[in-house]
């Protein structure tokens, strides 16, 4: 089943992320700048501290060369990682940053070095459920802003972090993690707090390979395993000139639970061609689990 290589979310927060494109497979070289749609930047930044963003294609590839604007009218070019450096500003309670030439801006709230203590790294908040295919979120004080100052081991395994700032990390799961559950430890320097649990799950689409016809409705199922747990998931339709979920470009629906946990969506034709749709864990952070 075709599926892009390790797809990310589509220009919103979230926990876990699955995009499928009936009929082709992305492709493995570096994207170039003008394929660039998804700015990943921390929630929060604190004020004269460095942050580390990333850019992503459409696909979720890190993608290099990518110009960002700044609301306060800096900017700044992604390097050959597809993350970028730099400095929070000093008197902003909040800074959007947006990809020239493209609509959209995403925000970050910036906050006092007293309101993120940097003597001491400590993870507040985490997801109990998280994606192998997509980032998830810690929030807490005392992470590296240089994002490849932080080491994030996920069962013993390195993870890679996309974005940082002392108050905010993004964090990709290695590609050899399997689902279930796994120990996090986060270190920055000689700062490592206790490790903490996170379930993570693999989505698996079964929507077939065949292009969608006029008309004709379409079962897509998502197979959800490393849990029995019944999870929350979200769809969003990336082609609607192609086919549409009833009720707009948005779906929702819970899986079954239990060992075969599915959970089911159903997409009509609207005109023959390719569809593409971005599948979602909507997961709440909450304080972790030893």
């Amino acid at each position: 089943m075709p599926i892009t290589s390790k797809p990310l979310n589509l220009a919103w927060f979230a926990f876990a992320l699955l995009a499928f494109v009936a009929g082709s497979l992305s492709a493995q070289d570096p994207p170039p700048a003008s394929g660039a749609r998804i700015v990943i930047l921390p929630r929060k930044i604190v004020s004269g501290e460095h942050a580390t963003l990333a850019v992503l294609d459409v696909s979720g590839r890190l993608t290099p060369g990518v110009t960002l604007e700044f609301s306060n009218g800096d900017t700044l070019r992604t390097d050959l990682t597809g993350r970028a450096l730099f400095v929070a500003p000093l008197n902003a309670e909040k800074i959007y940053v947006g990809i020239r030439g493209r609509a959209g801006r995403v925000a970050s709230t910036i906050v006092s070095s007293g309101q993120s203590p940097s003597a001491t790294l400590d993870v507040a908040l985490a997801p109990r459920l998280a994606s192998l295919s997509d980032r998830f979120e810690l929030l807490g004080h005392g992470f590296c802003g240089d994002a490849d100052a932080n080491r994030v081991l996920i069962h013993g395994l390195p993870g890679l972090v996309l974005a940082s700032s002392p108050a905010y990390l993004a964090i990709l799961p290695p590609a050899e993690l399997q689902p279930g559950p796994a120990q996090v430890q986060v270190t920055c320097g000689q700062k490592s707090p206790a490790a903490f649990t996170v379930v993570f799950v693999s989505l698996e689409l079964e929507a077939g390979k065949s292009a969608l016809a006029p008309g004709e409705h379409r079962k897509l199922s998502v197979r959800v395993k490393g849990t029995t747990t019944k999870v929350n998931l979200e769809a969003r339709n990336l082609a609607p000139e192609i086919a549409e979920f009833q009720g707009g470009t948005l779906a929702r629906a819970v899986s079954s639970g239990s060992a075969d946990n599915v959970a089911n969506f159903e997409l009509t034709g609207k005109r023959r061609g390719n569809f593409m749709i971005s599948i979602r864990l909507v997961a709440p952070l909450g304080a972790p689990r030893n």
